[in-house]
């Protein structure tokens, strides 16, 4: 079947991100997070293709029974644990690790009346103010937990780190002089490190980390971009020229008018709109990749389509590939366009956009 606009992943890039966390981290054990359909690039052909990671992360039990009916026997913690009886059920009979951060949650595990071993990571909050325990909750929860019973081997603890990113690290050292404290005496393993703590807080490293934006092959620091990190980018977002136009000096290009031609210049239509994931918000002038050349976005981004100008580049022709982002032009470089994170941009690629793994 012929597309016009698809997202290539690439299985090579996923394995080689993933073998150099492993290299910044020898002493730890890899949790790889794939919520969110895998950040946008799919969630069960991305857990395959990462097979050799030590777990699995999701956020919600969908995802996790969707890796389990996928055949994957590895750990995997759900990162916002279960909210009721059933739920809760069904992570036993899946096998699942939960996250322990409110306290309804440890009430449903004191009713649980079956013979399930729990694995269980306790979440302090240590300054994101999102999900955990605060600090001075910790030693209740901890002993609550351990009343359960559990081999010591079954609880652990874990926080977040909210400003990684940051290179001067200061938030990062106040978060891990709040945990240090309350984890001091316990022989228990700790999960701290999410992407950017692996790749610029070495303290932040402890017995198991959490990769997630470094695996797809994108920076977490927003300074740099992959590549400069080691990392290869895994998603190429490509589409096709489907028209090609000649647009007189002081004409317009879009919806609402925001581009004005300069001179008289060529148009290319792209198959690619807020429809796929391409966001509205992208501005005039933000960079296209057709056939290899930089063009640049001509007017507001509609559902199906965009304009790009490529006034003055070498000839463009119908069904020429359009790169969105990828390999050549770095999501990075679109989100900073887009007043955005690459977060946003990958996770956004909408359900009508084939997943192509290669």
């Amino acid at each position: 079947m012929t597309w016009l606009i698809r997202a290539r992943i690439d299985s090579a890039a996923l394995r080689a991100n993933l073998k150099l966390i492993r290299s910044r981290v020898p002493t730890s054990r890899v949790m790889a997070v794939v919520k969110a359909n895998a950040y946008g690039h799919g969630l069960i052909a991305t857990a395959l293709t990462l097979s050799d990671a030590d777990a699995f992360a999701v956020a919600r039990l969908e995802e996790g029974l969707a890796l389990r009916a996928a055949g994957l026997k590895h750990r995997i913690l759900l990162l916002e644990g279960v909210f009721d009886a059933e739920q809760l059920a069904e992570a036993a009979r899946y096998q699942f690790d939960l996250v322990v951060h409110e306290p309804r949650q440890i009430e449903l595990l004191e009713g649980f009346r079956g013979s399930h071993a729990w694995s269980l990571w306790l979440k302090v909050d240590t300054g994101m103010n999102r999900l955990g325990f605060r600090p001075e909750q910790f030693h209740a929860v901890w002993q609550r937990l351990r009343n359960l019973h559990l081999p010591p081997a079954q609880l652990r603890v874990m926080t977040h780190l909210s400003c990684a990113e940051e290179t001067g690290g200061a938030t990062t050292e106040r978060q891990l002089a709040r945990l240090a404290p309350l984890v001091a005496g316990l022989d228990v393993e700790l999960s701290i490190a999410n992407s950017a703590g692996i790749l610029g807080h070495p303290s932040t490293h402890a017995a198991w980390v959490r990769p997630g934006l470094a695996l797809y092959g994108i920076s977490p620091f927003p300074a740099k971009r992959g590549p400069e990190l080691g990392l290869r980018a895994a998603m190429m977002l490509e589409s096709k020229v489907i028209a090609l136009r000649d647009v007189p000096a002081g004409e317009d290009v879009g919806y609402g008018c925001t581009w004005r031609a300069p001179r008289t210049s060529q148009i290319a239509i792209v198959a690619a709109g807020y429809g796929d994931g391409v966001p509205r918000s992208m501005p005039s002038g933000a960079p296209v990749l057709i056939a290899g050349h930089r063009g640049s976005l001509a007017g507001r981004v509609s559902m199906d389509m965009l304009a790009v100008d490529i006034t003055g580049l070498p000839p463009i022709a119908l069904g020429d590939r359009v790169e969105l982002w990828g390999k050549q032009l770095a999501v990075e470089e679109l989100a900073i366009a887009a007043g955005t994170i690459p977060y946003e941009l990958v996770c956004g690629v909408s359900q009508r956009v084939p997943i192509e793994l290669v």
